[in-house]
């Protein structure tokens, strides 16, 4: 006859030990079912991070770099003395540029200032939810670049506004330039890249997609002719 009392706890001694390693177990999310729209269930991809840090730190990077060689072109370079390096093909040349990149659209200072705004504030936007690395390149080298030029814009003669770039970067027959015009040109190539070979900013690929789909449909239809 047994002598436990009936109302005596089972330690963990008295427990099998499947019981006890499951306790000791750690808990893991599995990942979540979700529904298709056609009903079919299926997992739900793991989230990328997002990349507004990264794009932060990029724009970070190229508006700091703008604003210091633009501090340094003003002091070591004099207008009508251009500083050779390598001959005449590469020189630093003073220019004070009241138009867009490269010296374009010179009576548009107005327009151009707000437009840069405006591509500040659409790219802050996207990047909020920005989760492929290579747009938050793009997007950041993009984003430095407006920055840059537009302190220039907002703070240098003639005033606020109507302030003209420092352009010092001059390359053979190239306009002259500065570093917020070659980030801009170079985010902007690499957007039409990404966009061309079907990159989404959510850091899909359309082709992936399309593949998706096709697998789909080969499944479905592979199943309606068992069913019959």
């Amino acid at each position: 006859m047994s002598t436990d009392h009936p109302d005596r706890d089972v330690s963990a001694e008295d427990q099998p030990i499947t019981e006890i390693s499951k306790a000791d177990e750690p808990h893991t999310v599995k990942p979540e079912a979700v529904k298709s729209e056609d009903g079919d269930l299926g997992v739900a991809p793991a989230a990328k991070p997002r990349r507004l840090t990264m794009l932060i730190a990029i724009a970070a990077v190229i508006l700091l770099s703008d604003i210091l060689t633009k501090v340094w072109a003003v002091a070591a370079v004099k207008p009508g003395q251009p500083i050779e390096i390598i001959g005449d093909v590469v020189t630093f040349t003073m220019v004070r540029n009241p138009g867009a990149a490269f010296s374009m659209a010179t009576s548009m200072t107005w327009i151009l200032t707000l437009v840069a705004i405006g591509v500040v504030i659409g790219v802050i936007k996207i990047g909020r939810t920005l989760r492929s690395p290579w747009w938050a390149l793009g997007l950041g080298l993009v984003l430095g670049g407006a920055l840059g030029n537009l302190v220039d814009r907002f703070f240098r003669s003639p005033g606020i506004m109507r302030g003209h770039v420092v352009d010092f970067v001059s390359v053979g027959w190239w306009p002259v330039f500065n570093i917020a015009d070659s980030a801009i040109v170079c985010g902007a190539v690499l957007l039409v890249v990404l966009t061309l070979f079907g990159f989404e900013p959510n850091g899909e690929r359309l082709r992936d997609h399309k593949a998706d789909d096709k697998k789909l449909s080969g499944t479905k239809t592979a199943a309606e002719g068992e069913s019959k």
